[in-house]
Parts: C-alpha cells; structure tokens; sequence
C-alpha cells in the first residue's frame, strides 16, 4: 500500500468517476453508461486505471463511449441542479465507497458489487445533486441499498 488507500481502491475511485464523467458528457443515467461499457470494459477499466488516470480523461472517456456506442441521452442532473454541484470526483468517491460496501456486505467481487449499485434505486439518489442523499455519511448510504429503502 502506497498512500492513504491501497492501490485498488485507488482504480476503483477512478473507475466510478470516470462512468460519472461519462454520464455527465452524454447526458445518460450512470446505469446507463455502465450497462452499455459491460462487464468486459468496466474490468478492464477497473484494471488499466493506473494507466488510464495518467491520460487525458476526455480522451479515455471518448474511447470508451466510441467503443461502447453510447449515444446522447436527455439525462442531465448537473443542468437540473439548483445547488452546488458536486465534480465527478466528488461522486466517484461515493460509489467507491458504497461498492466496496456492497461487495463486503454481500461477499461478491467489485465488478459485481459495481453493477448492483449502479443499477439500484440509490444510484438514483444520489445522482439527485437537489437532494442531500450524496453527503450522507457512506454507511447510511451503504445502509439504504441493504434495507432497500432510505429512512
């Protein structure tokens, strides 16, 4: 481990900004992106991210939306904020936590655990940059997909 967090964590951050960055581009829901990439290129993704967080980020994201066919959507939470909006870091980190959550939660592996979140009903909460579910703490978060409902 070099640094605060152990280097998967790490790919595993970039990998969740990377699909918010795509997401936001082509104005699509997170689900979305990740459906379209599939399982195939969210891994390779997941396991080139040390590569690809040193290129450009535009360029990695255009390959992938190139590569994967995914056309412009009507989805566009950042112009439907009303409030700060936070960067595709600022979510990355998110969905990094609540992955890793899921896959020790559920004993999955990251990929796994990565298409469960993005595919519940919390992907849609926190992608409400109007509401404050994204600043909840991660474990409330994390508690939300588990129960299946947010309290």
């Amino acid at each position: 481990m070099i640094g605060r967090e152990d280097s998967k964590g790490n790919d595993l951050f970039f990998t969740c900004s990377l699909i918010d960055y795509m997401a936001r581009k082509t104005k699509n829901k997170r689900a979305v992106i990740v459906n379209a990439l599939g399982k195939a290129s969210i891994t390779k993704i997941y396991q080139l991210a040390d590569v690809y967080h040193s290129d450009n980020i535009d360029r990695v994201c255009d390959d992938f939306i190139e590569s994967a066919s995914i056309t412009e959507g009507t989805f566009d939470n950042v112009a439907a904020a009303k409030y700060s909006i936070p960067s595709h870091w600022d979510i990355g980190k998110v969905y990094k936590r609540l992955i890793l959550g899921i896959s020790k939660a559920e004993n999955i592996n990251i990929i796994d655990a990565l298409f469960a979140a993005y595919n519940s009903f919390v992907s849609d909460k926190i992608d409400d940059y109007n509401s404050s579910f994204y600043y909840d703490a991660p474990q409330n978060i994390l508690n939300a997909y588990l129960d299946g409902t947010i309290e």
